[in-house]
């Protein structure tokens, strides 16, 4: 394990993290603008992933993405810490994790209706059995997401 300072010395922690501490001389000289875009061209990709299939995830699950987001956008813009979330959001044209699963849910839903295949139609029918265990199917994610 490699040091960086004195303080990872004496603490036995790894380098140090400037991402997280985030020194007032350490912040990026990209604009507004540019470090936005890396959040919509990397990092929105990532989290957006398989995103189409995620209704039997839980809500837990789905908070845990939020926070990330959350995160992210308050280092893009360094939001004071009693900045809240919901406003960095609405200035920024951002929606929530459940929104964006929400909007590519029925895009998807959209996709299927015109595929070719009647497997992938078989997918959109509905269980006439009986939902056990609360499990969501892929007809049910658009309307519980």
């Amino acid at each position: 394990m490699s040091v960086c300072c004195e303080c990872c010395v004496f603490s036995g922690r790894g380098p140090c993290d400037e991402l997280i501490t985030r020194p007032e001389e350490s912040k990026s000289q990209l604009s507004l603008e540019n470090r936005f875009l890396v959040y919509k061209v990397i990092l929105k990709p990532v989290w957006t992933y398989g995103i189409q299939v995620w209704g039997n995830a839980s809500n837990s699950d789905l908070e845990i993405l939020e926070r990330f987001q959350s995160k992210v956008l308050r280092i893009i813009t360094d939001a004071p810490w009693y900045m809240p979330n919901t406003i960095i959001k609405r200035d920024l044209q951002i929606s929530t994790v459940k929104q964006e699963a929400r909007k590519y849910t029925a895009n998807y839903r959209k996709r299927l209706d015109a595929h070719p295949s009647n497997l992938a139609n078989a997918l959109l029918q509905e269980q006439l059995e009986t939902h056990r265990l609360k499990r969501l199917y892929l007809a049910d994610l658009v309307t519980n997401v």
